[in-house]
């Protein structure tokens, strides 16, 4: 995917067209600074313009959404990110959106949102939209029973609507669900993204399964710092047909798909036609 962004972008540099993308940092959280720099060095990778903004942890609202208005108007900037988690003075919905749908690269707007579920042409949420692509290589999703473990924003709800586009049956578990063990048993399709360390065990998972695994948190195992995701990997192995990395797997997917909305965004709004990446 980032070979052919970049490929994208230098077929627009020839005809003037820098596709820019600035992300917006509050504070000095060290995983977020992590991330920002990431998403920063693929973005210069991949020939798109890059633009970091910095704001400090104690920031007033009214101020951030002022810079947001700036980069609104910035001809420059095709994509906005608001880096989350904001610090808790901060309204995170206000401010998303205060974002242009139109450079909305995170996808969290609620006109894409509503885009999303309608049919619409959406800028699509990048953890997501990175999900379905993996899914697509690995499993036959049409007619497949899917089922997400979490309800977030941020990545249950859009990516149910995405497997619903592909004609899957989907079922949305969460923290509430009764019997977790027992729906999660059904999936052809498993997606983990709650946030608890390997909640999902082997005894809970369908023999052929396709796994996507979004969680990803810190333990301490053997006196050594690691980082696992939502489902126990060693006990799906022998079990699962496919199952991502933790890290490793999504992380990389979702900054393949910031730079993809980045280059649609930079096109939607010259009114070129859209790249097919």
């Amino acid at each position: 995917m980032r070979q052919a962004i970049a490929a994208e972008a230098r077929s627009l540099a020839k005809r003037g067209v820098a596709p820019g993308l600035c992300t917006v940092l509050v504070g000095e959280e060290p995983a977020s600074q992590i991330y920002v720099r990431n998403k920063a060095k693929a973005a210069s990778e991949a020939g798109l313009a890059c633009f970091t903004e910095k704001l400090p942890a104690d920031v007033a609202q009214r101020e951030l959404l002022a810079l947001v208005a700036r980069l609104n108007a910035d001809d420059r900037i095709d994509g906005i990110l608001v880096q989350l988690p904001l610090p808790p003075q901060i309204d995170r919905q206000c401010v998303i959106d205060a974002i242009d749908p139109a450079k909305d690269v995170d996808g969290f707007h609620t006109e894409n949102i509503g885009r999303l579920w309608g049919g619409g042409a959406a800028l699509v949420p990048c953890t997501p939209y990175g999900c379905l692509l993996l899914l697509r290589e690995a499993a036959r999703l049409d007619g497949a029973e899917a089922v997400i473990v979490g309800r977030s924003a941020l990545v249950g709800k859009p990516l149910a609507a995405l497997l619903l586009r592909e004609n899957c049956t989907v079922t949305v578990a969460h923290s509430r669900s009764r019997d977790l063990p027992a729906i999660v048993r059904r999936a052809d399709v498993l997606v983990a993204a709650i946030g608890q360390t390997e909640l999902v065990r082997g005894d809970w998972l369908k023999p052929g399964v396709v796994i996507v695994d979004v969680g990803i948190n810190r333990i301490d195992r053997d006196g050594k710092s690691q980082l696992v995701g939502d489902v126990a990997f060693d006990e799906a192995q022998g079990i699962a047909a496919a199952i991502t990395p933790v890290p490793g797997g999504v992380g990389p997917m979702t900054i393949a798909c910031l730079l993809r909305n980045t280059l649609i965004a930079a096109c939607r709004r010259r009114g070129l036609p859209e790249p097919q990446i």
